[in-house]
């Protein structure tokens, strides 16, 4: 077994080891004194084998030539996976998204962008999870008679309620954007991404289809489904494929977008007005 994928493998043991002490120390859960301890010195020999390992990566990329920054990035990348890294990286900018939906800012808008949000069909959704969770947070403090327990699963409630408000304040601020160039971004929260260039544009138009399937489907033709609230509104056809990646970093090639707007009408306008491309 090579060092890095000694280290991933650590990482992989410990990080749910870790989460779980972090959230029974915050819910006041009180662990033999030997607990905390066994878990704080197993993360500090992880984290001793991540730096090794790291820096032997990071002097590697310098003796190639690479600089600090590129060095960093190929060490981590080599050593995290790439679904944990997405995944922090999703709950990190959901969780700065609810600092722009406070002051109502909205995230990629420049002056002369037309914004078009998509989350009409998932409000209602979204509210009702949030209403959910609520009263079951309050049941289970209720039902539950062990203070140990129920303050565990009031950490963990709390915590699937931010979680939820933090995908909807990222989808709130970050719409669909159309560019004065002709240029397309699509996006879904903080979760996908794709930037469309305005020659890659052979038509739009309106076309409401209720596909079955997660949020990012791609058929064996090409078709790629961004799916909200279980329908999409507008088709993209481009005049060559687009590479996309999914939210966990898997990556594909679609030919035909088919995406939700809440006003499909006007975005397509948009797309239809922009300048000609040579």
């Amino acid at each position: 077994m090579t060092r890095i994928g000694a280290a991933r493998i650590a990482v992989t043991a410990v990080v749910p080891a870790e989460l779980a002490l972090v959230v029974c120390l915050a819910a006041g859960v009180r662990l033999p004194g030997w607990v905390p301890a066994a878990t704080e010195a197993l993360l500090v020999g992880v984290l001793l084998l991540e730096a090794r390992v790291l820096h032997g990566l990071y002097a590697a990329e310098r003796a190639r030539g690479a600089g600090r920054r590129a060095a960093c990035r190929a060490a981590v990348r080599a050593v995290v996976p790439v679904q944990v890294r997405r995944l922090v990286l999703h709950e990190l900018r959901a969780t700065a998204a609810l600092g722009r939906w406070v002051v109502r800012r909205r995230h990629g808008v420049r002056p002369g962008d037309l914004a078009a949000p998509y989350t009409g069909p998932q409000t209602a959704m979204m509210y009702g999870m949030l209403f959910v969770s609520v009263i079951e947070t309050v049941g289970l403090a209720v039902l539950i008679p062990w203070p140990a327990v129920h303050r565990v699963v009031l950490v963990l409630d709390v915590y699937g309620i931010l979680l939820v408000l933090a995908l909807h304040a990222a989808c709130v601020t970050r719409p669909h954007v159309v560019r004065p160039d002709g240029s397309l971004r699509i996006r879904y929260g903080a979760l996908f991404d794709l930037v469309v260039p305005a020659d890659a544009v052979a038509s739009a138009r309106m076309d409401r289809r209720y596909p079955e399937g997660r949020l990012v489907t791609l058929s064996e033709d090409g078709v790629l489904d961004l799916v909200v609230g279980s329908q999409t509104t507008v088709t993209l056809e481009l005049n060559r494929p687009l590479a996309f990646t999914r939210p966990l970093g898997a990556t594909g090639e679609a030919q035909t977008v088919r995406f939700h707007a809440d006003d499909p009408r006007t975005l397509v306008t948009a797309l239809r007005r922009r300048p000609a491309v040579p």
